[in-house]
């Protein structure tokens, strides 16, 4: 029995096969739904992350690499043994919206979808784990919490692939497209203030000290600021230190990592990329 044939029996793979013959550019996802690491060539985004990549996958590392920029239809791709690792640790597949000329209004709990239904056309819905998902025709640029419960997932973005859903498709409305134009509510993944006192710190935080935290805040927004090159790394990088020191005690809050985004966005960032390295650096630290 050849390599092949042992891969295709992998179930998220056939899955993704399924996808790709559709046209649906998909990528396998490890657990907590988020994509497996880059490869080494591109570890922590050493190689800038992509930054310019405005077109679906596959991209050009020959493994599963740069999260949406990973998604391809092109089966030598998905089935070559570079992949065959993370298809059989995938704990789910999902795929890139853009790339198959979709958007999907992603909406996390009840209001969302209560304030989609009395706003949005009605289209195609799949049921996810808190919400839903309503997918339109059309693509458009993504972006997250464009308002409470609500992201767009469209290009440079991807989405899990949770079945074909119900109803007819319908074409991406103006409505979408002009909410997309406000101002985020907050920073993507923002963290919890602590709300126990730390082991061994006499029941207090020492990050919590104003001087301490809103100093190690400003340098960080300095040293993106003062990036003349490799913009994305130098986010990731600083968003990573800012989170080793400050993530574990719980002492950051929505206005802390807003004020990391919008120094990121000011040298040219996307509100993705801001999340991307935000989300890895988590994930790096085991946050």
């Amino acid at each position: 029995m050849t390599q092949t044939t042992d891969i295709r029996r992998v179930a998220p793979l056939h899955t993704a096969l399924t996808l790709a013959a559709n046209g649906v550019p998909p990528l396998p996802l490890r657990a907590g739904k988020v994509p497996f690491g880059n490869c080494r060539t591109c570890a922590k985004n050493a190689c800038g992350g992509r930054p310019n990549m405005k077109t679906p996958g596959p991209c050009m590392c020959p493994g599963v690499c740069h999260a949406w920029a990973a998604a391809t239809t092109d089966p030598r791709v998905l089935n070559s043994p570079q992949w065959a690792a993370a298809w059989r640790k995938a704990a789910a597949v999902a795929y890139h919206p853009g790339g198959a000329g979709l958007t999907v209004v992603d909406l996390d709990n009840a209001a969302a979808i209560a304030w989609a239904r009395a706003t949005l056309p009605s289209t195609r819905t799949v049921a996810t784990t808190r919400g839903e998902h309503w997918i339109y025709r059309g693509v458009m640029p993504s972006r997250n919490d464009v308002r409470p419960g609500v992201d767009i997932k469209s290009l440079m973005a991807y989405a899990r692939w949770l079945g074909i859903g119900n109803g007819s498709m319908a074409s991406l409305p103006d409505a979408v497209h002009t909410l997309a134009l406000r101002q985020p509510s907050t920073a993507r993944r923002a963290l919890q203030a602590a709300s126990a006192p730390l082991r061994g710190q006499g029941g207090v935080c020492p990050h919590r000290t104003p001087a301490f935290l809103d100093r190690g805040i400003a340098m960080a927004e300095q040293r993106i600021t003062a990036a003349r090159e490799a913009v994305h790394t130098t986010v990731y990088r600083t968003f990573l230190a800012v989170l080793s020191t400050h993530g574990r005690c719980g002492c950051l809050t929505d206005a802390h990592a807003a004020r990391l985004f919008t120094a990121a966005q000011t040298k040219g960032e996307s509100p993705q990329h801001c999340t991307d390295a935000w989300t890895n650096a988590l994930t790096t630290l085991g946050l």
